[in-house]
Formats: C-alpha cells, sequence, structure tokens
C-alpha cells in the first residue's frame, strides 16, 4: 500500500531515509540546511517532518503545522522537539534510539582507554616537542568498577562491551532494570550515591529532563573518588559543568571526556583547559554505521505509523 503524504526532511540525513520513503508513495523535500523562519513558513505544507539534532520543532512551529502526523527525529534524544505541544496537537512524535547503540558504547570505550592510558594528552605533548615517556604511567581498565547511569540500549551495550574487558559493571536506572541483562554482565544494582562512591569510571546515559538537569553537581561529584573519571554522552546539562572544572581544577576528580556540552558549540569552553579532559564535538552517532542504521529505522518506524501498526 502506497502513501500520499509530503515529507519535509530538515537536516542532513542518509539517503536510505529518503529512498523508503519514495519506495513507499511519499512526496519528500530534503533542506538540510533550513533555517527556523523556512521551517516556520514552510511547515504547513507537511504531514510529516523529520529532523536530526540542528533543527529544534518549537510550539510556534507546532502551531503552525496543521496537517502534520509525525514528528520524526533521526536519533536518540527527544529534546529539540516540543513534545507537549505535538501530543496537544495530536502529532505522533518518534525517534530511532536503536540507532546510535553501538556507537555511542564504542566512543565511551574509546574515551576510558585514553583517560586510562593518557593518550590524547601524550600525543597532545609530543606534538609539542615533549617526550613525556616517565610522567604518563596508565592504569589497565580490567578489573576496574564501571557505573552506568542509565541501562537503556546504550548503556546495556556499554555493559556487555566492558563485561568483555574483565570491568565490573554497577548499574542504576529509574526505572526496573532487564534482569536478564544484570545475569548476562554480572551487574551490581545500586542507589546513585553508592555507584558514584564505588565506580573508577561513571557513563551517562539518561535523557535531559528537569529532573536530570545538573544531576551530577557539586555535591555528586565531592562523594566519587579522587581518582574517578566522568564520562557523559548523553546530554548536556545533566553535568554541571563549572562544579567539573572546580573538581577537576582542585584534584577532586582524575578525569573527564565530554561529548555533549551545556551549550553546543562549545568551541571555547574552559574545560579545555585542562590536561585530564577529553572534548569531542557531539560526534556520538556520528559513524557511517549508525547513520545508516538510524535512518533505515526512522523510515520503517514512519510507514508503521501511518499503517497504524505502531
Amino acid at each position: 500500500m502506497g502513501f500520499s503524504e509530503s515529507v519535509l526532511i530538515c537536516d542532513e540525513v542518509d539517503p536510505i531515509l529518503g529512498k523508503i520513503l519514495k519506495d513507499n508513495g511519499l512526496s519528500v523535500t530534503y533542506e538540510p540546511a533550513i533555517t527556523p523562519e523556512q521551517v516556520l513558513e514552510k511547515i504547513p505544507d507537511y504531514e510529516i517532518v523529520v529532523v536530526r539534532s540542528r533543527t529544534k520543532i518549537t510550539a510556534d512551529m507546532i502551531k503552525r503545522a496543521s496537517k502534520c502526523k509525525v514528528i520524526a527525529r533521526v536519533g536518540v534524544g527527544l529534546d529539540n522537539i516540543d513534545q507537549d505541544a505535538a501530543k496537544a496537537g495530536g502529532i505522533r512524535v518518534i525517534n530511532a534510539a536503536e540507532g546510535a547503540m553501538n556507537a555511542v558504547a564504542e566512543l565511551v570505550l574509546g574515551f576510558m582507554f585514553s583517560l586510562a592510558r593518557q593518550t590524547a594528552r601524550g600525543d597532545r605533548e609530543l606534538r609539542a616537542g615533549k617526550w613525556m615517556k616517565k610522567e604518563l604511567k596508565g592504569t589497565e581498565l580490567k578489573g576496574k568498577y564501571l557505573g552506568i547511569v542509565g541501562l537503556g540500549n546504550i548503556g546495556k551495550r556499554l555493559g556487555r562491551l566492558a563485561r568483555a574487558l574483565n570491568m565490573n559493571i554497577i548499574g542504576y536506572d529509574v526505572v526496573p532494570i532487564d534482569e536478564e541483562f544484570s545475569k548476562e554482565v554480572g551487574l551490581m544494582k545500586a542507589d546513585l550515591d553508592t555507584l558514584l562512591q564505588s565506580s573508577d569510571y561513571v557513563s551517562i546515559h539518561v535523557p535531559l529532563l528537569d529532573s536530570t538537569r545538573h544531576l551530577f553537581d557539586a555535591k555528586k561529584m565531592a562523594i566519587m573518588k579522587k581518582t574517578a573519571v566522568i564520562i557523559n554522552t548523553s546530554r548536556g546539562g545533566v553535568v554541571d559543568e563549572d562544579a567539573l572544572y572546580d573538581a577537576l581544577k582542585g584534584g577532586r576528580l582524575g578525569g573527564a571526556a565530554l561529548d555533549v556540552f551545556e551549550k553546543e558549540p562549545a568551541v571555547g569552553n574552559r574545560l579545555a583547559e585542562l590536561d585530564n579532559v577529553i572534548l569531542t564535538p557531539h560526534i556520538g552517532a556520528q559513524t557511517r554505521e549508525a547513520q545508516s542504521l538510524a535512518a533505515n529505522v526512522t523510515g520503517e518506524k514512519i510507514i508503521q505509523v501511518l499503517r497504524g501498526v505502531i
């Protein structure tokens, strides 16, 4: 069965998405550089709107989206879509949480390796003409305690990868944790404070909500080991960056790796002054495989929504 709806794709996505939609009869307009003003102008003409992280779908846009049935995010989070306004307008909001699962988990693993062996600093210093063989004595991941905050798709994938390295896995989530997964990786369930007190590495995988904004503040960092590392690949606002800077600068934490920031682009962020920090420009889902998978999943979900399957 073919469909006649029109789709506006507002960000750069893998071509497989457009192919899936067109193969099912939908009319696709691809505008990866569209401005907010242009979205506001054009959105009344479309039944389906697709974004990644660049484009924000505001309440004002949704008010004008008189024909809209579906807003789809080719990615994990939904914080760039006003979900309350969409719900009030009877618009279905979907995402592709499965797409970035492995890419983000592998990035976290890369951060842990780099911080454990100080490879990023070693590279910087060598390029600057310094041979720091004696100074850069690292540690191994084997036997260390990894605290995973948020055990959805990404958190579980990370747990499986870390378990293969013989790390000890501690988990915390506000929802019940998958029992089969817990047995598979030998997960130790804990409340958040216990997890923070016990972990050598803490990896954050929670959405940005009122309840999680600055969840990791000065008080939480104060109960962590002085050698512990915080890794955030979820959303920038979950970590209080001023508190993190003070803790790292004052030697109260061992290190940090951030792929997301309270303000993006994070050019000029003062955390870049510190040697025990790795900063990347929100590249968690930026792999060819993840982008292709997310686009594929999004396309299939849009068709399923139109068919009334999901």
